[in-house]
Parts: structure tokens; C-alpha cells; sequence
């Protein structure tokens, strides 16, 4: 009798999907680092004020997070090949379009609400939805390539786009992106697939196929109304809030201004931000590999704490060569919090709800983005200076480290958790 089990051949085609996930997450870091580096060269051609143009990016950052919930649920019921391309195609447009607007209206409908809803659909999502569907072995360590691919994607865009705004003009650069977004969508057309069973495999590090989906407890109840039930939800949300307020919102949006205000010539600060971006590269891959051996919980608590202590000190620091050490230590800790957050959703909610629960919790990450974007440029315009902005992102960071420490490891909803 033959089996019904797929054979695994010699070569997995799963890695052909890392590698097309891992192009895309490079340009959608791309398209959420440009606000931060176009910002300065923005407030000279338009004559708004800072805080405008803050707002815009904040208002993208929280499109970006509430979208995130709404991509997990599409790619469940669509593939991940499909919401991707959607998502590259509203990144496009929103840049194409963003490099002729001309009011506030059509900046914060372009720059920030389509350009979020795009980067949301093709974002991290995606790469977790990717790394659990086809990965049971070597899940942590593919999920911190995904994770590390944001980081690449700084490391290239920034000094590129800030190379690009000085000669060309950030409308100019904008208009750019977007044809090199929507080139990118041919590769995943016709390379990508949404599961290993697409291509006759199983899993890599399976030995059989993954159990259906059992029904859930209580009839009519969704993933989410049994998530939100359980303390371990609200805990991972929590401290990824502050994730989001202390990297993206903070430092990904307002290091270029402050490294300026200290006297630093904009390429120097572009180039301190891609040493950021090749110390996140490697402090990421590190993490999801610690991440498949050691405690997920207290990977988090090491890493919020210092994340808290080096902002902490940032105020302190105004010169190039202490900056380039802070860009360093911070770097290596950026966005290693994902690996350990993400194996977190899965070990407690099972990894075939990863994408719902995730999105969710990934959503929580950017609104924390999105109010630190707007409170920076608020502190800066009304102060003068951004130490207390950097003082707060702090003293979260710290009590996020505490905080991980009280997540429940296990499965936290037995209902929802699939192996």
C-alpha cells in the first residue's frame, strides 16, 4: 500500500521560500526606515513642521501594527504568496505616489496610511507564518533570519537612501523604492508557496504531516477570544509594546535628528545607523539560535534590561565615538526580542494559530512604535532636545525585562495549541 506521507527529496524547498520571505523583508524595512531618513531633508522642502511629519509617520507605524492582526487572518485563509504581493503592490504605490504629494491630507493618507497597510501585509508576519509552517527543526534559527533580514534591510536601505536624498532629492528616492518594490513582485509570483504540502513536503524536521486544527473549546469562540483570556497573551503583548516604543518609535525614527542636533554630519549618522543595522544582523541570527536551546523568557529579560540601561545612557552620550559604541550594544539588541517572542506564541498557542496570534501581538509593537514616533517629536519640537524621550523608553524597557519573566512557558490555551 502506498503511503500517503510525502517524501522529503534532497533538496528542500522550503529554503527557496526563506530566501524569497527574507527579499521581502528586506524592502519592507526599506519602506519603514525611509521616514526616518528622509525626515530632515522633508522638513526643508515642504516647510512643515516637524511635528507633522512625525504624526504621518506615527500614523504608518499604527496602520502598520493594526494591519498586522488583519494580515495574519488573510494569510491564513489566502497563503502567504498572495497577501505578499498585495502587500508589495500598496508599497509601491504609496511611494510612487508619495514622491509627487503636495498637502498634509495626501501625506498621511500616502506616507502614512497606505504605506502602512502595505509594509503590514508584507512584513513580519509573513516571516513568522513562513518559519512555522515550514519548519518544526531549525524554527528559532530561521525565524532570526527573518528577524535579522529587517536589520540587513537597514544596513542596505539607510546609507542608500540617505546617499539618494542628498543627491537626488527625497522625492526622488521615494519614487525609486516604489519601482523596486513592485519589481519584486515577479520573484514571489512565481517562486513563492504557502506550504510545503505545495510541493509534495513535509516540514523540515517533520516525520509526519501536521495534525488538523482541533475545533475549539465553547462553540462560535474565535483564536482570539480564547487568547485574550490568558495572562501569557496580555504578557507578550506588553513587553512587545515596549519593544516597539523603545526601538522602532525611538531610535529606528529619531536617531538620524538626534545624531544631527549633536553636531553630526548626516552621512556620519546614516552610516552610525548601518552599524546598527549589521550589529542587529548578527544579534538577531544569534538570538534565534539561543532561542531553539535556552529559556525564550529569560532571553527576554536579559535583553529588555539592557536594551533600557543603554537608553538610559543615551542622553549622556553626544559625540561620534561614544555613539558608535552605544550603535553597537543597542544594535546587538534591536530586534532580538522576535525569535523568543515569536517561539512564545507558538509553544502557547500552537504554531498553526502563530500568524493570528502574532499578528496581534506584533500589533501591540507598533502602536508602542507609533506613540514613541509621535511623543519624540513632540518632546524635541517642544524641548529642544530628546532626552526625555530617551529617559522614558528606558525606565519601559527595564520593566519589560521584569515583566517576561512572569510569562507562563507552556501551552497557555490547550484549545488553540497545535503542534
Amino acid at each position: 500500500m502506498q503511503s500517503a506521507i510525502p517524501k522529503q527529496t534532497k533538496f528542500f524547498y522550503g529554503w527557496v521560500v526563506v530566501g524569497i520571505t527574507v527579499a521581502v523583508l528586506l524592502l519592507s524595512a526599506g519602506v519603514r526606515s525611509a521616514p526616518g531618513v528622509m525626515i530632515d531633508a522633508q522638513l526643508l522642502d515642504t516647510g512643515w513642521q516637524r511635528v507633522v511629519l512625525s504624526s504621518a509617520v506615527s500614523l504608518g507605524l499604527a496602520v502598520f501594527g493594526l494591519g498586522a492582526p488583519l494580515a495574519g487572518s488573510l494569510i491564513a485563509r489566502f497563503g502567504a504568496r498572495l497577501i505578499a504581493l498585495i502587500g508589495l503592490l500598496l508599497m509601491g504605490i504609496s511611494m510612487l505616489i508619495s514622491a509627487r504629494l503636495s498637502t498634509q491630507t495626501e501625506l498621511n493618507l500616502f506616507w502614512g496610511v497606505l504605506s502602512g497597510f502595505g509594509t503590514a501585509l508584507a512584513g513580519s508576519v509573513i516571516g513568522a507564518t513562513v518559519a512555522n509552517r515550514w519548519f518544526v527543526a531549525r524554527r528559532g534559527l530561521v525565524t532570526g533570519l527573518f528577524g535579522a533580514a529587517g536589520s540587513a534591510g537597514q544596513l542596505i536601505f539607510i546609507p542608500l537612501l540617505t546617499r539618494w536624498t542628498d543627491t537626488l532629492g527625497w522625492r526622488d528616492t521615494a519614487f525609486i523604492l516604489g519601482v523596486v518594490l513592485l519589481a519584486l513582485m515577479l520573484p514571489v509570483l512565481l517562486l513563492m508557496r504557502d506550504d510545503p504540502s505545495k510541493v509534495g513536503q513535509l516540514p523540515y524536521g517533520a516525520t509526519a504531516p501536521p495534525p488538523p486544527t482541533p475545533a475549539l473549546k465553547g462553540r462560535g469562540e474565535s483564536v482570539m477570544a480564547v487568547a485574550l483570556r490568558t495572562p501569557t497573551f496580555w504578557l507578550l503583548a506588553i513587553t512587545f509594546f515596549v519593544c516597539g516604543f523603545s526601538s522602532n518609535g525611538i531610535i529606528g525614527t529619531h536617531f538620524k535628528s538626534y545624531a544631527l542636533d549633536c553636531g553630526i554630519p548626516s552621512g556620519t549618522a546614516a552610516n552610525l545607523l548601518a552599524v546598527m543595522g549589521v550589529m542587529n544582523f548578527v544579534g538577531t541570527l544569534a538570538s534565534g539560535w539561543l532561542t531553539d536551546r535556552f529559556d525564550p523568557r529569560k532571553l527576554l529579560g536579559m535583553y529588555y534590561t539592557f536594551r533600557g540601561i543603554s537608553l538610559l545612557m543615551l542622553p549622556f552620550l553626544n559625540q561620534e565615538i561614544p555613539l558608535i559604541g552605544f550603535m553597537v550594544l543597542f544594535g546587538l539588541d534591536y530586534i532580538a526580542t522576535v525569535p523568543p517572542t515569536i517561539a512564545l506564541c507558538a509553544d502557547s498557542f500552537g504554531r498553526k494559530n502563530v500568524g493570528t496570534i502574532y499578528g496581534w501581538v506584533f500589533c501591540a509593537h507598533m502602536i508602542g512604535a507609533a506613540i514613541a514616533t509621535s511623543m519624540g517629536g513632540y518632546i524635541r519640537q517642544t524641548q529642544g532636545q530628546f532626552g526625555l524621550a530617551f529617559v522614558a523608553a528606558g525606565i519601559l524597557a527595564v520593566a519589560a525585562g521584569a515583566l517576561s519573566l512572569r510569562i507562563r512557558r507552556g501551552i497557555a490555551a490547550p484549545q488553540l495549541a497545535v503542534a
